[in-house]
């Protein structure tokens, strides 16, 4: 009914940049929040920003003034901006929503995008 797809993952060399996107398509009412979070190697899912629909961000604290998240939820889409990439950023990168579809709210997930950072 709901699906999520993420796009703009790669290998970048410490220090790029990467632009994560992601659009939510199917038979959504309404939307809620979306965010970011990611799996790195060996480590459990965390979060990496989020953004409500009224605009208010929270954003972990090890990449605050690095990575910008920003959102059209009337398109259902969400974008991260991601600067000063270090090594630490390696992970697979999930996009996240909640969205009222048909009678209820649910947690959607992508099927993750993949971010090296390596010299």
């Amino acid at each position: 009914q709901v699906q999520l797809v993420e796009s703009g993952g790669g290998l970048v060399q410490p220090g790029g940049s990467l632009r994560l996107s992601c659009a939510a398509s199917g038979s959504i009412l309404k939307i809620n929040e979306m965010g970011w979070y990611r799996r790195p190697p060996g480590n459990q899912r965390e979060l990496v920003a989020r953004i409500g629909s009224g605009g208010l961000t929270n954003y972990a604290d090890y990449v605050k003034g690095r990575f910008t998240i920003s959102r059209d939820f009337a398109k259902g889409t969400v974008s991260l901006q991601m600067n000063s990439l270090e090594p630490e950023d390696t992970a697979v990168y999930y996009c996240n929503a909640y969205i009222l579809a048909g009678q209820r709210w649910d947690d959607y997930w992508g099927q993750g995008t993949q971010v090296t950072v390596s010299s």
